[in-house]
């Protein structure tokens, strides 16, 4: 131990004791109580981001030695999750596993959407980036973009609708860029998620929907619904022979939404750096990076500093292009 003149502890060896004393006991804290921890999802059981959390939460236990819960509160694009985040204690206990949504776009096209990431939420970690796509129905004839154009043209007269998973959502304005860029008159049809809408493609009474590639993969695999355009600046690895919009001429279309989790604000840093750590150490094991990565995923851990950032920047980027729009908060 270190002592200064007078033989008491100095101030800078006493913070430092401090702050690791503080931090083991939040770990063990938590780990003796064996209180359980809510990994909140606003999407349904059986949709995409439901799986992700769901094989997360399965390693997350044994990291953090305590049982890791999936909640789903689905409803309203992840904005009833994002409440509940904002409702519960900063007791390290609730945590919120969402994509850019619920964080970057509902609170531009929400007037009251009952929460400000900015100052309600901590960003804990990020983990992965993946793609919106556009896919045909089986039932449409259509094999690759210029053939779906095509096929709008002369067998439905310019008109088509396409789902889209949310009203207000980074796929509706999808819809919108490509109606203005073709000339023609595509009208987005919101739905309450994404698996209800593939459930309509699935049986033919929508030509068209775009997603993310989680939402689409096993269906496109399977030759159900097939793939046409990607969002981002490269090709998924996933989806080699299927071209971005960025190739097609759509411009600021380079940048991937991301995958993240997101604590209350005013949780404690060793709290949330515990949390992360575990979380880097679950997207390290070969298993579940392979898991993710087949879901349609491009895995990657980000710390607390990285991903603040590209939810501030991706946030700016999407906020360009829905004012552009003309887009009125509903």
């Amino acid at each position: 131990m270190f002592f200064s003149r007078r033989g008491v502890v100095s101030r800078g060896v006493r913070s430092v004791l401090a702050l690791g004393l503080l931090t083991a006991f939040a770990s063990l804290a938590q780990a003796q109580t064996g209180t359980p921890i809510k990994l909140l999802v606003g999407f349904p059981a059986g949709a995409g981001t439901d799986a992700i959390a769901r094989t997360l939460a399965e390693k997350l236990k044994d990291e953090l030695g305590v049982p890791v819960v999936v909640e789903n509160r689905a409803g309203a694009g992840g904005q009833i999750a994002a409440q509940a985040l904002k409702a519960s204690p900063a007791d390290g206990h609730t945590f919120f596993l969402t994509h850019d949504h619920s964080i970057s776009i509902l609170p531009q096209v929400v007037k009251n959407p009952g929460f400000n990431p900015a100052t309600d939420f901590a960003p804990v970690a990020g983990f992965a980036t993946f793609a919106n796509v556009l896919a045909v129905s089986g039932g449409t004839p259509a094999k690759n973009m210029d053939e779906y154009l095509a096929w709008v043209k002369t067998q439905k007269g310019g008109k088509e609708t396409i789902g889209v998973p949310a009203p207000g959502s980074i796929p509706e304005f999808l819809v919108k860029l490509m109606s203005d860029k073709y000339k023609l008159d595509l009208q987005a049809a919101p739905y309450r998620g994404s698996a209800p809408m593939t459930a309509d493609m699935l049986g033919n009474q929508i030509g068209a929907g775009i997603a993310s590639v989680p939402d689409f993969i096993e269906n496109h695999k399977a030759g159900k619904v097939r793939i046409v355009a990607t969002i981002g600046a490269k090709r998924q690895p996933l989806l080699p022979a299927v071209p971005t919009f960025t190739e097609l001429g759509f411009a600021n279309l380079d940048d991937y939404p991301y995958y993240g989790i997101f604590a209350p604000t005013g949780t404690p840093q060793p709290v949330i750096d515990r949390f992360g750590n575990a979380l880097q150490k679950v997207l390290a094991m070969p298993d579940v990076k392979d898991k993710l990565t087949t879901m349609g995923l491009n895995v990657g851990y980000e710390p607390q500093a990285q991903f603040a950032q590209r939810v501030k920047n991706y946030t700016h980027t999407w906020e360009g292009i829905i004012k552009a729009s003309g887009f009125v908060p509903q």
